[in-house]
């Protein structure tokens, strides 16, 4: 088998398993939309097709791992092929997580329903829809870096990232503010605390599919850089 071949064969291994994490992400991505709006419009049947998903985003987390292996056994890639393999099987983990936080959401609806708790209750929900927005959309973000292997984008989403924490704090401060001028809403702010932690989470894992982009692109681990730094190093 010639050196030619072999490289294609390869290209055409990357290029379907780069294919198959963008489909997971586009899957755990509609899992975070539809936990969130089965909070937001209190349905009971959404959260039941957010937790049917996640069954099969774990099936693609695993296929995905296996083919990895093989790609790896097979082909004993080098440099940044290595690099792309290593941030593919970090990026699945992380994805897999996200389809964790939306179900964690849709769990907590169910419970929010079962218990009598309705959307004419008091609570900040269209606050936690604008974290969810934030959140959801540094994933879209982080999701088309990866397709581009853009680092400069990926530098952009991290840099963006304390926007959420500042909404999560922000939500934190009013959850506690409904608690204390109406008892009543005390055991649903306190599901919403989870809830509103489950949405920062994904921030956090777009977060780390930028880092591993740069990793990717630069050659560069940047978990642990100021993010001052980031600009120099993409550049």
């Amino acid at each position: 088998m010639s050196d030619k071949h072999i490289s294609s064969q390869f290209d055409a291994d990357l290029s379907s398993i780069s294919t198959r994490v963008l489909e997971m992400g586009g899957l755990v991505e509609s899992q975070v939309a539809q936990a969130v709006y089965a909070l937001t419009n209190f349905s009971g049947e959404t959260a039941s097709q957010v937790l049917t998903l996640e069954e099969r985003v774990n099936g693609m987390e695993v296929d995905i791992d296996h083919d990895l292996s093989i790609i790896i056994a097979r082909r004993q890639p080098t440099a940044r092929d290595l690099r792309l393999l290593i941030a593919i099987s970090k990026a699945i983990g992380n994805l897999e997580r996200v389809g964790d936080e939306a179900a964690r959401i849709a769990r907590t609806v169910q419970r929010l329903i079962n218990g009598g708790v309705s959307s004419r209750m008091r609570l900040p929900l269209s606050d936690i829809s604008f974290e969810a927005g934030l959140a959801t959309q540094q994933l879209r973000s982080a999701l088309d870096a990866f397709a581009r292997l853009d680092a400069v984008k990926a530098a952009e989403i991290i840099k963006a990232d304390p926007r959420i924490d500042e909404e999560f704090d922000g939500l934190m401060r009013k959850l506690i503010t409904y608690m204390m001028e109406d008892p009543r809403t005390i055991s649903a702010s306190i599901d919403l605390v989870f809830v509103a932690k489950a949405i920062e989470r994904v921030g956090d894992h777009a977060k780390n599919l930028a880092e591993q982009i740069i990793y990717v692109v630069k050659g560069t681990d940047v978990r642990h850089n100021p993010v001052e730094s980031l600009d120099q190093v993409v550049r």
